[in-house]
């Protein structure tokens, strides 16, 4: 198996295409192997050159709650009483405004 590390962007738009058409290779095969290997290098190339950062824990809530149609009402069975759940919104309210 001859792979190298990627060391460039033209490298890694390489080896995205290569892995592009290895995706349908069966596992415990020679191509499944190489699948394998590729996208732990592309993996670490991603981490390196494209650092993520954590979201927000309120933006991420107030995301997931307008995304499944939520209302804070529904926070109840994880927050806890209204009057957590009340303390919560303010929290997140005043972080907002920072």
């Amino acid at each position: 198996m001859d792979i190298s590390p990627i060391k460039s962007q033209r490298d890694y738009r390489k080896v995205l295409k290569e892995i592009e058409g290895l995706m349908s290779a069966k596992r415990n095969t020679p191509e499944g192997d190489r699948l394998d290997v590729l996208v732990t290098l592309v993996e670490a190339w991603e981490r390196k050159h494209y650092p993520m950062d954590l979201p927000d824990p309120v933006e991420a809530i107030k995301y997931h709650m307008d995304q499944n149609g939520l209302q804070p009402r529904d926070l109840i069975p994880f927050i806890g009483s209204r009057n957590r759940v009340h303390c919560a919104k303010s929290t997140a309210f005043a972080h907002a405004q920072k």
